[in-house]
């Protein structure tokens, strides 16, 4: 480990702590994000173990299963910083668990969206790489995705996604068009990052999307009675997705002996 590197996880270490409010050595092998407090909770009542919670955000780690499920809340600076936090576990896999808005014409509320690159339309990403470099997930993921979808008999899309940190874009209408002319499939604000961060800092990082809206034929807006309704419907088969992907991520995977026993029971179901 060069000085560098050594600076780095000392300081990613005590920040881990600060803001989650978990002691580094806790954390798994396999990590699963998530933007809502509501995917936390069934994580932690499935896996019966604790929820901490630091100074940005929650987290909770199976006690039989070697994976952690953090809460980071939102937006591309945060997941960027989450990444580099990481690096003091320097987990196996990650894995993004969130919600976008469909924009191709043939998605619906509910659609799961598998993204094979991101278009990188935030102002973090490019202090990891040059803005030249494309924005992919870890292909080996989202391959292992793609099979526990096609297992539990689950349709989904492929395609580019567009990141962004414009919040309030459906009001500006040379955006909306610029999102037409490109294709994407879909928008969300995190993806991107997590891509560039975790390629900058070698950790593997994939993402599962659900549709949750469709901004530019429904302008209904989100709100929290709207979120729990989603969540209700869609939420506990996006979680059961992730752990079923995560066997198909071990099963190419090297296991250290120490992760061999009770690896991933699927207590989901």
């Amino acid at each position: 480990m060069t000085k560098n590197e050594k600076s780095h996880f000392d300081k990613a270490k005590a920040y881990l702590e600060r803001y989650t409010g978990s002691k580094y050595n806790q954390y798994r092998p396999y990590i699963l994000l998530t933007n809502f407090s509501d995917v936390l909770s069934v994580f932690q009542k499935t896996y019966h173990c604790q929820t901490a919670s630091g100074s940005v955000m929650s987290v909770a780690h199976s006690k039989t299963n070697p994976i952690t499920m953090i809460n980071f809340s939102m937006g591309a600076p945060t997941a960027a910083l989450l990444i580099d936090l990481l690096v003091a576990v320097r987990p196996q896999g990650v894995m993004m668990l969130g919600w976008c808005g469909g924009l191709a014409p043939h998605l619906n509320i509910g659609d799961w969206v598998l993204p094979v690159a991101a278009i990188r339309d935030e102002g973090t990403s490019k202090h990891y790489m040059p803005e030249r470099v494309p924005a992919l997930p870890s292909f080996r993921i989202q391959t292992s995705i793609a099979n526990a979808l096609v297992k539990r008999r689950a349709t989904y899309k492929t395609g580019i996604i567009h990141s962004t940190d414009y919040r309030f874009w459906e009001l500006n209408q040379s955006f909306i068009q610029s999102l037409k002319e490109e294709k994407s499939l879909a928008i969300e604000m995190e993806c991107s990052s997590l891509f560039i961060a975790g390629l900058k800092r070698k950790i593997p990082v994939g993402a599962l999307l659900m549709v949750s809206d469709l901004p530019l034929v429904d302008k209904k807006e989100k709100t929290r009675s709207r979120q729990k309704q989603l969540f209700k419907k869609w939420g506990k088969k996006h979680i059961e997705y992730a752990i079923e992907a995560l066997y198909g991520f071990r099963s190419n995977h090297v296991i250290k002996k120490t992760d061999q026993s009770n690896w991933l029971h699927h207590e989901t179901k």
